[in-house]
């Protein structure tokens, strides 16, 4: 069998392939260059950043040719025997592997981005104690009335040795409230409590402790208080010195989540919380500390939490892209895990970046999710859209994600298992893909290869390699739509921060607003139910905070905001809500927005002021009350403002919506497990529209049916198929090609011959078989092997009449590239597994697959073998559930063509 040929055959086929489509495209005058950024960018770890000019040129190469557009470098942890090889970071020598990376970058036409430090979170060997995480630590004494207090103040906890006292504070069992700090002398007090008992307490500055994670060599650290402007400008202290003549080169630099643990305190932080919140919070302190769920302490605490949002926002995230753009850098931030509001922190990046975390299910026919290798996903589609609508609002044109993180256990991660996790992404706003991701390997590691302990590594050696250039372009062409024009989603939806700021939340007075942990915050508001409710009627959303509310102004009928313009504004069920939010609204609303109330605020949150305060907001009510009225429907109010929903989610489509002066852009998705074949609505009276399959790279005019507002326009998506649909007339574009499906079909039976053509550990010999099984059964070897096999058989045309053949392949694992009678056709690597193969000639049909399974196998048998290939510093591999990676006890994944395979009419 042609072994040798058949690869250099792939290649040049599909490059030539690839060419002429895209000429044919770049002529219509319909989609837009593919550049840099909109094909997917990965994360790059670099470990102990032991890397060298020669395997960094390559790494580049390997990435460029499976069409990656950039890298996201990140220093961490090294690997075992190779310390000779680790490069302190900004160190001399890492500046020039730096400066070497941006230099192929730019050859290769790729981006680059840089962390602001190694691991996460920020921090390192240049933070000072002073700088570093801060807590406030608080030691109470009881003092019975007339007895004498006299004692060293000192923290008592010994781990805690560092903390520095920054206030005595006594307070009366009648209500007087003494601040005994300037009497202190040398950390000691001498007092008599008179007329009544005190409770006194010591408030020390303390540092949480927390060092960084995952660092690289010459970054360990104290992880950085992220509260203090002076601490983060020592911190980038050092990045001024390195990174001149760097100005413009790094595309963007990042901070990644905010896993910046206990930290609510920093050194000035009362003065601070006078500053934000009008009024001095000491003699408020047992209400602040009591654990008690009671609405003071409730309202109290909600201060002491918005101040920390204000103090990361104002002091640490808008500072941090100030000071890129004094480099000629974009920032890209995640802002999840914070303590703050999101959507502001997340506005304040020029790239706000999501997250998904694990798997999450689908009804896609024939996708598979087996329990034992997934870790349950926390992509909620309402907390992907957070950071999507920051970038909408405030008129950031990139929206990036941190994608497929455990999306299955190591090696174990198909490209059809990919696909509908990206689209989900895309369906929410995202349009700037980060893969997570790819290791820094060089050429004398041996196989697997370097790699992260996190799953998804998407290094090119990897079986996975073989075909995931093929996921790549399909994200390449979605992401080249989904840059275009502007969002277009016509209502915002107001996210009432304060119903959980102003919550008990265990009396804790930090709270992450973390992916992990949405029932606390999230799943069990009301914002939640009328946000999934309004994207289930197909209305499309941003969300929008307090802070932004402030810039929206009235225009010509919308809203208008600096990102766009808006035809409504729902307030969903609300019990806290600022006056001079409440008071904003209700302008906006009298220069004639719609303004949507779903329910009346019955609160201003907070403390300071807030009897008076809810006077205020009750009077405001009352004497606005004619534009104050609960809505019965807020779905009439909608059609009132002419904000009409995308009906045709009733088919189980998901969609989102983009405008380009006035054309839309639809991208429709099908994860139901129905074959969608019917005329769908659209919001737009058009005559023509064209549609796009971003997967096989088709497109065509879509047969339309005009009523009275809006167009039909004729689909046929599969169960696990998107297209995009784009309004407007183009020049050279033919008619879309609509096809029946017979319910006649012809097994595809007979002798198969199956070669083994690239792949390890090593390759099985040849075989023959007359009915198709996992390969894996066919010997030991077999079982053992991870790669690509040929797969051959002649076939008689069972019906000349026929001028297209839908070939169908049943179960693939994992992808498989398709020659009919040497012409290449195609690679099938997400469900559906099926394609249009065209005409059949007269008797004897040759068909060659060459199918490639997954790593896993061959990992099995390395580690049955005692083959160690882990040899990684601190985390070393774990398994998605962070317990010891063990292969040993994984079974053998079914691999190869195991059909049925049927040739099925189209007319």
């Amino acid at each position: 069998m042609r072994k040798n040929n058949i690869s250099i055959i792939t290649t040049l086929t599909f490059l030539i392939f690839s060419c002429s489509s895209q000429k044919e495209i770049v002529d219509t005058g319909f989609f837009p260059e593919i550049k840099s950024e909109t094909k997917p960018w990965t994360r790059w770890w670099w470990m102990g950043s032991a890397v060298d000019s020669v395997n960094i040129k390559q790494n580049l190469i390997d990435l460029y040719n499976i069409g990656i557009g950039g890298v996201e470098i990140a220093p961490i942890y090294g690997v075992k025997r190779e310390e000779n090889n680790f490069i302190d970071f900004l160190s001399p020598k890492w500046m020039d592997m730096l400066n070497y990376t941006l230099d192929i970058a730019d050859s290769l036409d790729m981006g680059v981005d840089l962390t602001l430090g190694t691991g996460w979170p920020y921090g390192g060997p240049h933070v000072a104690s002073q700088f570093a995480a801060t807590k406030l630590i608080a030691q109470t004494y009881i003092v019975e009335k007339d007895q004498i207090f006299r004692k060293k103040i000192v923290v008592e906890n010994s781990k805690e040795k560092n903390a520095i006292l920054k206030y005595l504070l006594a307070y009366g069992d009648q209500g007087d409230y003494i601040d005994m700090t300037s009497n202190l002398k040398n950390e000691s007090i001498y007092w008599k409590a008179k007329n009544e008992n005190y409770t006194i307490y010591a408030i020390f500055e303390g540092k949480t402790g927390q060092k960084v994670k995952r660092a690289a060599p010459g970054a360990s650290g104290f992880t950085l208080d992220h509260y203090s402007e002076e601490a983060l400008n020592e911190y980038l202290k050092p990045f001024d010195t390195v990174l001149v003549g760097f100005e413009g080169k790094i595309r963007a630099i990042f901070n990644d989540s905010y896993e910046v643990y206990g930290t609510d305190f920093t050194s000035d932080f009362f003065e601070a919380f006078q500053k934000y919140r009008g009024y001095d919070l000491k003699p408020y302190l047992p209400i602040l500390l009591s654990k008690e769920n009671t609405d003071e302490s409730n309202r109290v605490k909600c201060d002491y939490r918005e101040t920390l949002s204000d103090l990361l926002l104002h002091r640490f995230n808008e500072l941090w892209t100030n000071w890129a753009h004094t480099k000629k850098f974009k920032s890209k931030l995640q802002a999840h895990g914070s303590p703050g509001n999101l959507i502001d922190l997340y506005a304040s990046a020029d790239i706000p970046e999501c997250e998904t975390f694990g798997s999450m299910p689908y009804d896609i026919h024939g996708l598979r999710r087996e329990k034992e290798d997934i870790r349950e996903g926390d992509a909620d589609p309402v907390m992907l859209k957070f950071s999507s609508s920051a970038a909408h609002i405030s008129g950031k044109p990139l929206t990036s994600s941190e994608t497929f993180t455990w999306l299955r256990d190591h090696f174990k991660v198909a490209l059809s298992q990919c696909k509908p996790e990206v689209e989900d992404l895309f369906l929410n706003g995202t349009n700037h893909c980060f893969l997570h991701g790819t290791t820094y390997s060089p050429e004398r590691a041996p196989w697997p290869g370097w790699k992260f302990y996190a799953s998804v590594n998407f290094n090119p050696n990897l079986a996975i390699g073989e075909d995931e250039s093929e996921l790549f372009s399909y994200i390449s062409r979605c992401q080249s739509l989904l840059q275009l024009g502007q969002p277009d989603n016509e209502n915002l939806l107001y996210w009432p921060i304060y119903d959980v700021w102003n919550s008990y939340l265990n009396g804790d007075l930090f709270f992450q607003f973390k992916i992990h942990s949405l029932n606390e915050w999230l799943h069990n508001q009301p914002f939640y139910k009328t946000a999934k409710n309004l994207n289930e009627r197909g209305y499309g959303l941003d969300f929008i905070s307090d802070k932004l509310i402030q810039k929206a102004y009235f225009n010509n009928g919308t809203i208008v905001l600096p990102g766009g313009n808006y035809k409504s504004l729902i307030i969903p069920q609300t019990k806290y809500m600022p006056l001079a939010t409440l008071e904003k609204l209700i302008e906006l609303k009298n220069l004639g927005a719609n303004v949507i109330f779903e329910d009346i605020p019955e609160s201003v949150p907070g403390f300071y002021e807030y009897k008076k305060q809810n006077e205020i907001l009750e009077q405001f009510i009352n004497d606005n009350q004619p534009n104050l009225v609960n809505s019965a429907s807020i779905y009439s109010q909608l059609e009132n403002a002419k904000s009409y929903p995308e009906t045709l989610v009733n088919t189980g489509l998901k969609y989102i919506r983009r405008d380009i002066d006035g054309s839309k852009i639809y991208y429709l998705v099908n994860h139901t497990s129905n074959y969608i074949d019917q005329f769908i609505p659209i919001n737009a009276l058009v005559d023509e529209v064209t549609i796009y399959d971003p997967k096989t790279n088709i497109y065509g005019k879509a047969i339309l049916d005009k009523v009275k507002n809006s167009t039909k326009v004729k689909v046929q998506i599969k169960s696990g198929e998107a297209l995009f649909l784009k309004t407007g007339n183009f020049k050279n574009i033919p008619n879309w090609k609509y096809f029946d499906i017979s319910d006649k079909q012809y097994p595809i039976n007979g002798n198969w011959g199956i070669s083994f053509i690239k792949g390890g550990p090593n390759l099985p010999e040849e075989i023959s078989i007359t009915e198709l099984y996992s390969w894996t059964k066919i010997n030991k070897e077999a079982e053992e092997f991870s790669g690509t096999a040929l797969y051959e058989i002649e076939i008689e045309n069972p019906d000349m009449n026929v001028k297209n053949w839908l070939l169908k392949l049943g179960d693939v694992r994992e992808s498989a590239k398709i020659w009919v009678n040497g012409l290449y056709i195609g690679t099938l690597w997400a469900n559906p597994y099926e394609i249009n193969i065209g005409e059949l000639k007269k008797g004897k049909n040759k068909l060659i697959f060459e199918v490639t399974n997954l790593s896993a196998n061959r990992i099995r048998a390395m580690e049955l073998k005692g083959e160690e290939w882990k040899n990684f510093y601190e985390i070393n591999m774990v398994d998605k559930d962070y317990q010891k990676f063990d292969a040993k006890k994984w079974e053998p994944m079914p691999s190869g063509l195991l059909g049925p395979i049927n040739l099925v009419p189209l007319k």
